[in-house]
């Protein structure tokens, strides 16, 4: 059997207001044209399929007109689709019962019995091949809050001691394990399990700038532990650079499929293969997403205003219609403020076809840290505005205010 492990798209995210329709839709048809190349027989999409809990009509009719197009194509494709943090599970599953007609399952979140036993029965999945028999068991499971995992976990296999001390994190251990105990009673011989879930697993390398950190009763990551071996694969959302967590590869990210922030413009974007022989993985191949829109950060490095703008000069992209160019981020090094900054760099890049995103300014002296005084209140009490202002306009340029700013900021502070 054939997997295609996808997460976190983040339908009608933008980038600095710049929105990314256009980006999202090539995705989705190439998405379509590589499920069929690849004749696979499951999708999987592993939560953050939004980006946010309120998703827009346009981002709304993008994912169902992808579903439709897909069971279109591919009749016999099993899809699933569980939540993220991002998204609403309420929302996400409104549709289910249409959905699950077509073939798709939706789960938003952990559905309960009238007496507050969790509904395993719609966690755990058939998924079959193309000739309709049961291939393989999926653990359909979303990002799970407090309020969705089992209310007693005391008797949870717990993995590690934070699991043991934390009940949030024994009760996604003991979820998992009550829905592999359920599958295993289920599967046939030669028929493999696979989990899905939206999570920080322990060791997971996060993208900076497009993520957000989940914690929980101080509860931020989850160990590899919680996925017991008989699962042969794990289908995680969440962390938007595809990786193997730990020396697992069998437990995978397959990150986002668009850039969502500028310190991804070096990464490769990516959909994992997997395909089962029998009851377990054979292989593991990502399949490069291209770019449709590409990121630009100029200079590579950040340089003072007259690199900046002699690079900006000289910057040659090919001429495109407006949703094809490129995003861009300016990169600026202060030594001083510098009035008119915006201004500068629009007019360097007057008639270029490209969208300024966003213009990043940093300094040598930045990140240091103010005098430890500063940092009391007893001390802050001490100081007056013009006092702190010296110290923030060091920390930031590495020299003394000028006089004139000095004035300028006494002549705000007057009443």
């Amino acid at each position: 059997m054939r997997l295609l492990h996808t997460s976190d798209w983040h339908l009608g995210q933008s980038l600095h207001n710049f929105e990314r329709h256009y980006e999202h839709q090539r995705f989705l048809d190439w998405l379509l044209d590589t499920i069929v190349a690849e004749r696979a027989d499951a999708l999987l999409i592993a939560g953050d399929i939004f980006d946010n809990a309120n998703p827009s009509s346009a981002s709304q009719k993008q994912l169902y007109r992808f579903l439709q197009r897909a069971k279109e194509r591919m009749p016999h494709l099993n899809l699933v689709v569980v939540g993220g943090n991002h998204d609403s599970p309420g929302r996400l599953e409104a549709p289910g019962p249409l959905l699950e007609a077509h073939g798709t399952r939706v789960i938003g979140a952990v559905q309960r019995h009238a007496d507050g036993a969790i509904d395993l029965e719609a966690l755990v999945l058939p998924l079959t091949g193309a000739d309709g028999s049961v291939q393989a068991w999926c653990l359909a499971v979303p990002f799970l809050r407090p309020g969705d995992v089992p209310r007693k976990a005391a008797d949870a296999d717990a993995e590690t001691a934070d699991s043991a001390a934390d009940p949030y994190l024994a009760g996604i251990a003991l979820l998992y394990k009550q829905a592999l105990a359920l599958a295993l009673t289920r599967r046939q011989p030669g028929q493999a399990i696979v989990a899905m879930g939206h999570c920080h697993m322990v060791d997971g390398q996060m993208s900076a700038d497009s993520e957000r950190r989940i914690v929980i009763g101080g509860t931020e990551m989850l160990p590899a532990g919680i996925f017991d071996p008989a699962i042969a694969y794990a289908a995680l959302g969440h962390l938007h650079l595809a990786q193997a967590v730990g020396k697992q590869q069998h437990i995978r990210y397959c990150g986002s499929p668009i850039p969502l922030s500028f310190a991804e413009v070096g990464y490769q974007h990516q959909v994992l293969r997997i395909d089962l022989d029998g009851d377990a993985v054979r292989e593991i191949v990502p399949i490069a997403i291209p770019r449709a829109v590409q990121l630009l950060r100029v200079p590579a490095r950040p340089a003072l205003i007259g690199q900046v703008l002699e690079e900006l000069a000289a910057l040659d992209v090919p001429d495109a219609p407006t949703e094809e160019q490129p995003f861009l981020e300016v990169r600026v090094r202060l030594d001083a403020p510098e009035p008119g900054l915006r201004a500068r760099i629009e007019a360097a890049l007057d008639g270029k076809p490209v969208r300024l995103a966003k213009i990043e300014t940093s300094s040598a002296a930045r990140g240091s840290v103010l005098d430890a005084e500063v940092m009391t209140l007893d001390r802050l009490e001490q100081l007056k505005p013009d006092d702190i202002f010296r110290q923030l306009y060091q920390q930031r340029f590495g020299n003394e205010a000028p006089p004139d700013q000095l004035s300028a900021f006494a002549e705000l502070m007057l009443p």
